[in-house]
């Protein structure tokens, strides 16, 4: 931009309005936490400013400070011109009203899981007792971390693969003081022996590798090994299908989210009674199914996952 048009823009609501009409300018792909390039502009304007993501509107005729603005417009720079996201800009994403450190360790926190999470995970739990909760393919640990958060009486295991992951999630259990999380590394269930959770909670990889090719630059700042599953997106979720039993309790619940590989995993499993979730802006792909669901059909479920890699 030039030095003309920079000393035009004076107030937050300035900054806030430039930056998207620069990102809808640019052509941006949205869906690192946010949809749309006002609420990416504002939590870049905000963030800079050390300002709280609910500052109330009359701030929005607040001036900013010279070494301010160049701060903030730097990062504009950078979100057009590298296609960084935004949480990848700032270290910072918010989930489920909380805080988390994002960096290129993990996919950047965005599951609408959160909305669950903030809920109570009702009325899908159904008022049952929940003591063990495991969250699987945790990533940052947003969504283990959440869970405990919001339910201090639970114990919550973080599981995942990636020592990158596990790394950033430990951090991001100091940050939040979450000390009845604990991160465990196994591929899956693999290191799980012997534990059984009330509730299981995961996000796994679930895009096809045709999608995961095609995908917008934004995406290639995040690992590979969270997004990319296979054909028809179902590599991982059909041997969490298999082995979650194992590790539930009898009246166990499982959630898991496989955005658009919904359509090709009730093409695979028509008979099993997925409860797919309604949230505030529609379904997303998210599924609620009972222990007893999954061994009543495990065999089907076992004979397809085997056949996997």
């Amino acid at each position: 931009m030039t030095a003309d048009a920079a000393a035009e823009l004076h107030t937050l609501i300035d900054l806030i309005r430039y930056g998207a009409s620069r990102f809808n300018e640019a052509g941006l792909t949205f869906g690192h936490s946010y949809d749309n390039a006002l609420d990416e502009a504002t939590h870049l304007v905000l963030h800079t400013l050390h300002l709280p993501p609910d500052l109330g509107p009359a701030y929005g005729q607040a001036r900013v400070t010279g070494t301010e603005k160049a701060e903030i417009l730097a990062l504009f720079k950078r979100r057009v011109e590298e296609r960084v996201p935004v949480a990848y800009l700032t270290g910072e994403a918010w989930f489920a009203g909380l805080s988390f450190k994002s960096d290129a360790r993990a996919l950047v926190p965005r599951s609408p899981i959160a909305e669950l999470i903030e809920s109570g995970f009702e009325p899908w739990l159904g008022g049952r007792e929940v003591n063990h909760a495991l969250d699987l393919c945790t990533g940052s640990g947003c969504i283990a971390i959440a869970m405990g958060h919001y339910n201090p009486e639970w114990q919550v295991d973080g599981v995942d693969i990636s020592d990158d992951a596990l790394a950033l999630a430990a951090e991001n259990k100091a940050r939040l003081h979450a000390d009845n999380v604990q991160l465990v590394k196994s591929d899956l269930f693999a290191g799980l022996g012997g534990r059984h959770y009330d509730l299981i909670v995961t996000n796994p990889p679930y895009v096809t590798n045709d999608e995961t090719d095609a995908l917008p630059k934004e995406y290639s700042f995040e690992p590979e090994l969270g997004l990319r599953a296979g054909d028809d997106g179902l590599d991982l979720v059909l041997k969490i299908l298999r082995d979650a039993p194992l590790h539930l309790s009898q009246e166990g619940l499982l959630i898991c989210e496989v955005g658009e590989s919904e359509h090709a995993l009730v093409k695979l499993l028509p008979d099993v009674e997925f409860a797919w979730i309604e949230f505030k802006v529609g379904q997303m792909g998210i599924f609620a199914v009972e222990c007893a669901e999954l061994i009543r059909h495990n065999k089907h479920i076992r004979a397809l996952a085997d056949a996997r890699k």
